[in-house]
């Protein structure tokens, strides 16, 4: 015998292998409630959308009217003269819009053409930093992220961007590049953290961005106290104003305030739209977005994605800050990001994450915001705006009672229709002799009606009597052979 001693052996590795296998059995993790939501959401059609901006205009002429004095006085006599009543619901609504219109789009009573037309360049300047913001939060949507952070991401690019315009003095077109850029990377910055967190540690992106909201608004209000950031002269905490050079030029002269940045914002859509649509990475996004757990057993990186989209979506924040910084404002105050965060989830959400329907939202409530000082002079209140956003938003987020309201079908229960009578169908085929063609139409109807649930044993029996029916000369079965004895 040798005095070598034996050398262990490695043990078998039957745990790990049962690991690995409880894993690969595990049930998939289940969707949050955000993210079944969002999906819901998104799920709907246009005409969804369309008809629940129609709704909400039709619940604000309501609230104009109830409001009103004159309306409210013609209640009194209502069951005598209710034309009267009639009349001044009419006119109270019609005045409040026809004000919005001429704030928005096109004022008729103006004596020169110039402010004929200068309520539309309002309109378009302020939907540029929704359409940035929108187009961003339409991205980590798709993608299945929750990301409410455009508000923090807009604070943190007007910040960097800002303090390159006042601070630095470069050249004409490359000093408007560089601060451009150092909106777009403050606000990539602020989406890069969310992104992170939710990749390495799973944390919840709505919960993070939150927290970095308030983060970038106090930041943005303790900058503003240093006097690196404070405008000498003035007691009201503002920057001051960045360079001539670093400022977009107006495209329609200085009659208006139509900035370059909405022509970025039109390149930016047609840009996302791209991305989502014929890019890889988009494709990926997408993936990711309509079900994590395939695009992983696919191969795709859910967690590179997830920083990536939220990066994405904090670059177009930078961007709706740097039209503010450098078209708009042309300072840094700790407002400067108004309310735009979060409009923009309107925004996105009633564009159902499309570049396309994006644009169209971000104009819609450009209108909204252009429109509300001229509409203030007869409902003698800003807040109804508020009020049509609010319902917008309402309505958007509970689909359902959308389609109650104006009996719409289901878009999903159609589609789980079609599918149950094309199953249907292909079982007729594969059991079917002649004159079975009439009972597979029943059956698919019949499978239709409940939405798919029938099981495939009803369906065969249904079939089975369909074909037994169709053959009169022959008994049931199991009495054939004592027909033909007697």
């Amino acid at each position: 015998m040798s005095d070598k001693p034996e050398l262990p052996q490695a043990p078998a590795p039957k745990k790990e292998a049962a690991k690995t296998a409880a894993k690969r059995a595990a049930p998939p993790p289940t969707p949050g409630r955000f993210t079944l939501a969002l999906k819901e959401i998104l799920a709907g059609s246009w005409l969804l959308s369309l008809l629940a901006v129609v709704l909400a205009l039709a619940v604000g002429g309501v609230l104009i009217a109830a409001s009103n004095e004159e309306v409210q006085a013609s209640v009194s006599y209502f069951f005598a003269r209710p034309g009267d009543f009639l009349a001044a619901v009419w006119d109270v609504i019609a005045r409040a819009y026809a004000a919005l219109f001429k704030g928005a789009i096109f004022n008729p009573d103006a004596d020169t053409w110039v402010r004929s037309i200068r309520p539309l360049a309002n309109t378009l300047t302020a939907s540029t930093p929704l359409i940035f913001a929108g187009l961003g939060l339409a991205i980590g949507f798709r993608a299945g992220l929750f990301n409410i952070g455009a508000q923090g991401q807009l604070i943190v690019g007007a910040i960097l961007g800002a303090w390159v315009g006042f601070a630095w003095h470069l050249p004409p077109v490359l000093h408007m590049v560089v601060a451009l850029l150092g909106a777009v990377l403050g606000g990539a910055i602020w989406g890069f953290i969310p992104g992170l967190l939710k990749a390495k540690t799973g944390a919840n992106e709505v919960i993070v961005t939150i927290m970095l909201n308030w983060i970038a608004l106090y930041g943005v209000s303790y900058l503003l106290t240093l006097d690196a950031f404070h405008r000498p002269g003035l007691n009201n905490p503002q920057t001051p104003q960045i360079d001539d050079n670093a400022a977009f030029p107006l495209i329609f002269g200085a009659s208006f305030n139509t900035h370059l940045g909405f022509v970025l914002a039109l390149a930016a859509t047609a840009a996302v739209w791209w991305l989502l649509e014929r890019s890889t990475m988009g494709f990926r996004l997408r993936a990711l977005g309509l079900n994590p757990n395939a695009a992983r057993t696919a191969g795709i990186n859910t967690q590179r994605n997830y920083i990536w989209a939220l990066t994405i979506s904090g670059a177009l924040a930078g961007l709706a800050a740097a039209a503010q910084i450098q078209g708009t404002e042309r300072s840094l105050t700790s407002n400067v990001a108004g309310s735009y965060g979060f409009d923009a989830i309107t925004v996105a959400l009633l564009g159902r994450s499309r570049p396309v329907g994006t644009l169209a939202a971000g104009l819609l409530f450009g209108a909204l915001k252009a429109g509300s000082y001229q509409m203030q002079a007869v409902t003698h209140s800003v807040d109804v705006v508020l009020v049509l956003q609010s319902v917008i938003v309402l309505l958007i987020a509970a689909p359902p009672l959308v389609r109650a309201i104006f009996r719409t079908p289901d878009p999903e229960a159609v589609r789980r229709q079609k599918v149950a009578a094309a199953k249907a169908a292909e079982a007729a085929k594969t059991l079917g002799t002649a004159g079975t063609a009439e009972t597979a139409e029943t059956a698919g109807a019949q499978v239709a009606a409940d939405g798919g649930q029938t099981t495939q044993a009803k369906l065969a029996t249904n079939l089975r009597a369909g074909q037994a029916e169709s053959r009169p000369d022959r008994g049931p079965v199991g009495d054939s052979d004592e027909g033909g004895q007697s």
